[in-house]
């Protein structure tokens, strides 16, 4: 794993470079006389068979990231909007005196986003059901 760094200090490929990479690998491996002696063209090779393949894989990992994000981003959405669907029952319910709402109530409370906080020192049966 890189660290930070690393990262910073490498110079990077990325889609518009892509492009001149390929071409710079393709022209190299055709001109072999103007490749310098200090570039070794295997791993000139390696690394962009390594890269170009890895690309790829890359771009696919990304969408499916964002696929999974979006349909985790719904899922939670619905399952917290039935959530405030419940929460407001069992309020209304507390509001009836009908057993066990208010214990309900308070507990879903405490989880509320946004809630009411409790004070320093309050406790729990010092709670009311807010209007």
């Amino acid at each position: 794993m890189l660290t930070p760094a690393e990262r910073r200090s490498m110079a990077k490929m990325g889609e518009k470079t892509l492009s001149f990479v390929e071409k710079a690998h393709e022209f190299a491996a055709q001109n072999l006389n103007l490749v310098p002696p200090y570039l070794n063209m295997a791993d000139f090779d390696v690394d962009f068979a390594d890269a170009h393949n890895l690309w790829s894989v890359l771009l696919a990992s990304q969408q499916l990231y964002e696929n999974l994000d979006d349909t985790t981003m719904v899922a939670g959405s619905e399952a917290y909007q039935a959530a405030l669907v419940f929460y407001s029952s069992v309020k209304i319910a507390a509001r009836q005196d009908i057993p066990g709402a208010k214990a309900v109530y308070e507990e879903l409370g405490k989880r509320f986003p946004g809630g009411k906080r409790k004070s320093a020192g309050e406790t729990d049966s010092e709670s009311e059901i807010v209007s």
